[in-house]
């Protein structure tokens, strides 16, 4: 008889329900790993931190390939399918959710903080636009910012990661 090792597989989520599937595949006794992130949102009241999944709309599971019953997971409320490649759940490397795990236990800021303000002024460190100065609009996402850019004497948006800006 043939033993199957206990591996990890990535699940999507549908979108903004993956603390939803996490809790209900922990209730049918599955093992999951949902890293997150602490992020300054700002809110009416003034910026919050709030705790966001590290890799929105993704999660990790512990199955075993022969042992556990993957059906219910295609039906938890959250889950939006396994992740396959060429029709077949591709296991991820043990060393990659090992190496988060220990990023998070010892306590390894992962966080992102809004310290930009709407009008204010920046610098693109990073990318085409490096050294250039430009306005600071908006976010756009998770790791994104708008900012706004004066090129040949016209305004114009420009969504860049949020690592690729500075105060000025």
């Amino acid at each position: 008889m043939e033993v199957a090792a206990t591996r990890w597989y990535l699940i999507q989520c549908k979108p903004r329900e993956s603390f939803r599937a996490e809790l209900h595949l922990r209730n049918q006794g599955y093992e999951c790993f949902h890293p997150t992130i602490k992020v300054e949102k700002a809110r009416k009241n003034g910026p919050q931190w709030v705790t966001e999944p590290l890799f929105p709309h993704y999660l990790f599971i512990s199955l075993n390939g022969i042992e556990d019953n993957w059906y219910p997971i295609r039906s938890t409320r959250g889950v939006s399918k396994m992740v396959t490649f060429n029709g077949a759940p591709l296991p991820v490397p043990d060393q990659i959710v090992s190496d988060l795990r220990s990023c998070m236990a010892s306590g390894q800021k992962l966080s992102t903080p809004i310290s930009f303000v709407e009008g204010e002024k920046i610098r693109i460190v990073d990318g085409c636009f490096k050294e250039l100065e430009a306005l600071f609009t908006a976010r756009s996402g998770e790791e994104r910012v708008i900012v706004l850019l004066n090129i040949l004497n016209r305004p114009q948006h420009i969504c860049l990661p949020i690592q690729a800006i500075t105060h000025l």
